[in-house]
């Protein structure tokens, strides 16, 4: 038969999606204060970005986004605020007043270092190691 071509298979090497650490933190600072003080303890670069909007009952809710991407896709931090005037972005994170994402695929920042060097931080009265797979919110899609 001419013109039966042989079929080549390729297998590509695809990394398990691996889950964020996340860090709930409570502090009386504004998210600008705070996020200068976290850019100086971990020596990063958390800039302002694009706020999370939601809808919610007709209203407008924006929660404050900084991120440091320049080690993206293997490296990415992120800073939400948790509180929009009296709303929450997670509802069962009431307390907390900023979720901390890192994205590490190399596992090059540990989260016991991490909490311990959040706790150094003025003003920081709490943080917390959440587990990404454990929470259960709709607006967990914004986060990623």
């Amino acid at each position: 038969m001419k013109g039966t071509k042989k079929i080549t298979r390729v297998l590509l090497d695809v990394k398990d999606q691996e889950e964020p650490s996340v860090f709930g933190i409570v502090t009386a600072d504004p998210d600008y204060k705070f996020t200068l003080k976290l850019n100086r303890k971990l020596h990063i670069l958390l800039k302002a970005f694009d706020p999370v909007q939601i809808f919610d009952n007709g209203k407008e809710l924006i929660f404050s986004k900084f991120s440091d991407k320049k080690g993206a896709p293997d490296l990415v931090f992120d800073l939400f605020s948790n509180r929009s005037g009296k709303n929450y972005l997670i509802k069962k994170l009431e307390n907390v007043d900023f979720l901390f994402m890192i994205i590490d695929h190399e596992k090059n920042w540990k989260s016991e270092d991490i909490t311990i060097q959040l706790r150094e931080i003025d003003n920081v009265t709490a943080v917390f190691n959440l587990d990404f797979k454990t929470l259960k919110d709709k607006n967990l899609k914004y986060l990623i």
